[in-house]
């Protein structure tokens, strides 16, 4: 028998991209339980959409933390309505990407100011190393989500040693729940078990998607050797009950989660390959099987999507929608999921320009966006929604 302890940290590394190829194969160790339930273009003042009129009644970059020239990868989070912040938002920053001064950082929309907070750092790869007992080389992609106790948690990717492929998925939750935003920090609950090998190589991105029960759908993926997003269910205290993989194919990545009914939910993905399109995998039972369905129309430049169902059940979807880059960032919605025609143009530029990583919200009657602006800043839109007039 092997005895993977005496390895090092090469040695696990070279076992895990010769095993790539048949971990594409193998489902996760769980099945999930059934749920009960530099120059943008700004887009114009207002548009219709599905019968309703759609008004841009805000925008701008939210705050940077002091001496950070580079942000990315940015997550909402809606508060409740007694809550003095309409949501928050949380991100990585630092000298660049990967670069050992990168935190999570944090800002919050004020309901009184109407204007975002100045921005904190709220995670440190030093404190989060101490608190997990092993060192943190890099920090990335945070998620964010409320539990029943009104409680913030965190999803964060990490690395030690190697690049994002080696990355696990750490899991944080606000220290106290009556903190104020200036005073907002978060311990260390564990490192996601995900897969035997050391957990590592599983990423987060995209928002989960909130069940009737009180808990929540995580959307991750694997990408060492192969890529494939998987769904993680979690009960209303946020602990970790059930996994299942999401689509079968081996080149899609970043899911994002869309209501289509009470127990028919869609995933549209990132697709790596060269010219490829917003992939699409369901589920009917409640997130228990997944099947692939036929992409989408829309281009998808190997870039993430963000996609969000309202109360009404529309769809609305953030994507990048020029074939070869991120020089275009646009919304679209959809009455079912499978046709979608443009509502928005969020961003268009030229060059080496990039709008990426967007994120959407429902919070305070208005659809609010944040995506990353040229790899420097994390910029906003907010939508109002209304009756068209006759």
């Amino acid at each position: 028998m092997i005895d993977l302890a005496t390895f090092s940290f090469k040695q696990r590394l070279l076992l895990a991209v010769l095993l790539g190829a048949a971990l594409a194969i193998l489902e996760t160790g769980r099945r999930a339980a059934p749920a009960s339930m530099a120059q943008a273009m700004l887009p114009a003042a207002t548009a219709t959409v599905s019968g309703a009129v759609l008004t841009r009644v805000g925008s701008g970059r939210i705050p940077m933390p002091a001496g950070t020239p580079a942000a990315h990868a940015s997550t909402l989070l809606t508060m409740p309505a007694a809550d003095s912040s309409a949501l928050m938002a949380f991100w990585f920053a630092g000298t660049r990407e990967s670069d050992p001064d990168v935190q999570i950082a944090a800002s919050s929309f004020d309901r009184r100011t109407q204007q975002w907070s100045a921005a904190r750092f709220v995670v440190n790869r030093q404190t989060l190393g101490g608190q997990l007992g092993f060192g943190v080389r890099r920090l990335g992609n945070p998620v964010a989500w409320l539990d029943g106790e009104r409680r913030i948690h965190l999803f964060v990717v990490a690395t030690g040693l190697g690049g994002w492929a080696a990355s696990r998925i750490v899991h944080l939750r606000q220290s106290d729940s009556a903190q104020a935003f200036n005073a907002l920090t978060f311990d260390a609950v564990r490192v996601l078990p995900l897969s035997w090998l050391w957990n590592t190589s599983f990423l987060v991105r995209s928002a989960p998607l909130p069940l009737a029960d009180g808990g929540m759908l995580l959307p991750v993926h694997f990408e060492l050797g192969t890529k494939y997003p998987v769904a993680l269910r979690f009960d209303a205290r946020g602990e970790l009950i059930g996994t299942a993989r999401i689509s079968s194919r081996h080149h899609l990545l970043q899911p994002t989660l869309l209501i289509a009914g009470p127990s028919h939910w869609l995933a549209l993905m990132r697709d790596q390959r060269a010219q490829g399109r917003v992939a699409v995998a369901q589920t009917r039972d409640g997130g228990q099987n997944w099947t692939d369905s036929e992409d989408l129309a829309l281009t998808n430049p190997d870039a993430s999507v963000a996609a969000l169902t309202l109360g009404d059940g529309r769809m609305l979807l953030a994507h990048n929608s020029s074939p070869h880059d991120r020089t275009a960032l646009d919304l679209s919605v959809s009455a079912g999921g499978r046709n979608w025609a443009l509502a928005q143009v969020l961003a268009h530029g030229t060059g080496a320009d990039e709008y990426s990583y967007p994120a959407l919200a429902w919070a305070d009657d208005s659809l609010w966006v944040s995506y990353t602006d040229q790899r420097k800043a994390i910029a906003w839109q907010r939508f109002s929604f209304s009756a068209p007039a006759h």
